[in-house]
């Protein structure tokens, strides 16, 4: 009898899981060698990118520069200008002078490089990676291998502990804005969180027409003042190759203490933001005569969350600078613009002990490639994972084409970046082992 040959699994020199803007970005930037065979996985059904909160008029806080390839490679087919170009509209957004691009935009942008791209695979769930001489990826309808992977699952919502238990139709975080925050007309509705998300979420509720808006609206942050955004020249080098490399050169306390402190640098609120909400605030009352409709709590964390009459809730507050001072809200609608944190990496179960750690994190070398017991030439390449080794920038799309292009050249074994270094010294330059500049006529 004959027996019949077992069909191998597909063989990639990488397979990303994962495809979000990181992610996606590397892709576009591998379509052009052909050498790199590729696929990249992701469980969706179809491309999503802040789907629950297309709110109108939301728009993304970097350049348009800052897209998927053009920051390491101009003239790429998937550039944003690329794709304004095939769509024939690129004079009508000259035209149309937007200060910042919308985040719709944006969003059908990198839609509109998935279906250019035919090495992306939707509705395929990584469950679990293996390594036996190569990797080996599962999904619930195929088994692939590869040279090297590129895991960029990108987040997931972050919700604080009093309000997990309540979670529902009544309670959500920002990420289902669109979906759920609807027929609020006459309710006292809530927004936690005073970031960009919070800020946007707030300027919607105010803002809508006839029954549809709220009887009140209370914004809740645990920052001291509804803060902007610094998007200053220098600050902005702290989104540069440069710096990304000096932050990792650093000791994690240092890395932790500068994230810290320059968390307004990536998460606080634009401007025209903040100037649309106080414009509308000014409006609402003493235009229209809604006298009662916003209530502004900076500076208070929410403890507890109880149930209140006619399905509302009590929202217990502390405030920061008076320890023992207790303010209780009343609200219909609890709206939480906590932000995200890392989706969980359990497919790496089977292989996950051979990584190293850095703190929460698992440890990745200057090519953001996971330090590891395997072969050398096998590489496990995280994207955006690695806020606390490189910066509030990692998570960012500022530095998204740098880092994938950064990956691109230790597969291929070259070395292409070619921009100036930045302006500011960022590293101390020792003279003679002695770190002191030097006194006129050399004396020190």
């Amino acid at each position: 009898m004959v027996q019949e040959a077992v069909a191998q699994p597909r063989h990639y020199r990488c397979v990303g899981i994962g495809v979000g803007p990181a992610n996606l970005s590397l892709a576009s930037l591998m379509h052009g060698h052909a050498e790199m065979t590729n696929l990249f996985l992701d469980k969706k059904e179809s491309f999503g990118w802040h789907d629950g909160q297309q709110i109108p008029g939301a728009t993304i806080q970097v350049s348009m520069l800052k897209d998927l390839v053009s920051l390491c490679e101009p003239t790429n087919s998937f550039s944003f200008l690329a794709y304004l170009s095939e769509l024939g509209r690129i004079y009508h957004f000259l035209n149309a002078q937007f200060e910042s691009v919308p985040r719709e935009e944006f969003r059908n942008y990198m839609e509109w490089a998935c279906r250019k791209n035919e090495n992306i695979a939707f509705g395929q769930e990584v469950l679990s990676v293996d390594f036996a001489g190569r990797f080996v990826l599962t999904t619930p309808s195929m088994t692939v291998t590869a040279d090297n992977i590129a895991v960029g699952v990108g987040v997931q919502p972050a919700l604080p502990t009093p309000a997990i238990p309540h979670l529902g139709e009544r309670q959500f975080h920002v990420c289902d804005f669109m979906s759920k925050a609807v027929r609020l007309g006459g309710l006292r509705v809530g927004v936690v969180g005073g970031g960009q998300s919070g800020a946007e979420a707030f300027l919607d509720l105010i803002g809508r027409p006839g029954d549809d808006l709220p009887r009140r609206v209370v914004w809740i942050s645990r920052r001291p003042n509804y803060l902007p955004i610094d998007d200053s020249p220098f600050t902005n080098d702290y989104y540069t190759p440069s710096y990304s490399d000096y932050f990792a050169s650093l000791d994690p306390a240092t890395r932790h203490g500068l994230n810290a402190r320059h968390i307004l640098t990536s998460d606080g609120i634009s401007e025209a933001t903040l100037r649309s909400i106080y414009q509308r605030m000014y409006t609402r009352r003493f235009l229209d005569g809604y006298a009662d409709l916003v209530a502004l709590y900076p500076n208070r964390s929410v403890t507890e969350i109880t149930s209140a009459p006619a399905r509302a809730w009590n929202l217990a507050l502390a405030h920061n600078e008076h320890d023992a001072a207790r303010e209780n809200v009343e609200l219909d609608v609890v709206i939480w613009a906590t932000g995200y944190r890392p989706a969980p990496l359990t497919f790496l179960s089977p292989i996950s002990s051979r990584l190293e750690r850095d703190g929460e994190e698992f440890k990745i070398d200057d090519n953001f490639a996971a330090i590891w017991d395997g072969p050398a030439g096998n590489n496990i390449f995280f994207q955006n994972a690695a806020r606390g080794q490189r910066g509030l920038a990692d998570p960012n799309l500022s530095l998204n084409a740098w880092r994938s292009q950064r990956i691109l050249d230790r597969l291929r074994g070259v070395r292409t970046e070619q921009q100036h270094d930045s302006f500011i010294e960022w590293v101390t330059k020792p003279v003679n082992g002695d770190l002191r500049p030097p006194m006129p006529g050399g004396r020190r």
